[in-house]
């Protein structure tokens, strides 16, 4: 899963959302300094992926993608998924997208100096193109794709992943829809589990 659903998937407890947040960017067990609650999100994070990378679903959306795209279709899945789950935010929360992602914003510059180097270079750019919300249309889904892209030097053609999603648009909804609601019951049990221990 992408930013949204991981920051999502920590249930608005800010020490969790950011250690779920950073945890890309952070090696092996490298995180023994931060506090307690973000190690905490770091694992919450793990498990999400591990869960995800191994359900049938999203192997199936992968699947879709994998003859032009290869093993970038599983990033491209995580993107797109983020995007539904933007499109659909008033299915899963009370408070709208645009106040939801200002309040993670300012728990980012809040905690400015807790985030690894490769998040504070990511963040000013994050904010100012406001990433997370525009996940919720498709001109925003289109650059996010374009600058991965360019990440991998123009080697993945995810640029051209959006044609994908337009093509098979109501697929790729129903199988985030139908994968997303478990994720939701296992993110929950995990994280009473991990928030529980010492």
């Amino acid at each position: 899963m992408n930013f949204l659903a991981h920051i999502y998937l920590s249930f608005d407890d800010d020490e969790i959302t950011l250690g779920n947040f950073i945890a890309d960017s952070i090696r092996g067990n490298k995180y023994q300094h931060l506090p307690n609650r973000i190690q905490k999100g770091i694992t919450l994070h793990r498990h999400i992926d591990t869960f995800t990378d191994t359900h049938p679903i999203p192997k199936i959306s992968s699947k879709r993608l994998h003859e032009n795209y290869g093993h970038y279709s599983r990033v491209i899945v995580d993107i797109f998924y983020d995007h539904f789950l933007a499109k659909n935010w008033n299915i899963y929360s009370d408070v709208p997208l645009a106040i939801y992602v200002d309040r993670f914003y300012d728990l980012l510059e809040d905690n400015f100096d807790l985030l690894p180097d490769g998040v504070k270079h990511m963040m000013p750019y994050m904010i100012a193109e406001n990433w997370i919300y525009n996940y919720s249309n498709m001109e925003g889904i289109a650059k996010v794709l374009n600058g991965m892209n360019r990440r991998t030097k123009n080697r993945s053609k995810m640029n051209f992943a959006i044609t994908d999603l337009e093509e098979h648009y109501p697929f790729f909804e129903q199988e985030f829809t139908d994968f997303f609601s478990e994720l939701i019951q296992f993110s929950k049990l995990k994280y009473n589990s991990i928030t529980n221990q010492p």
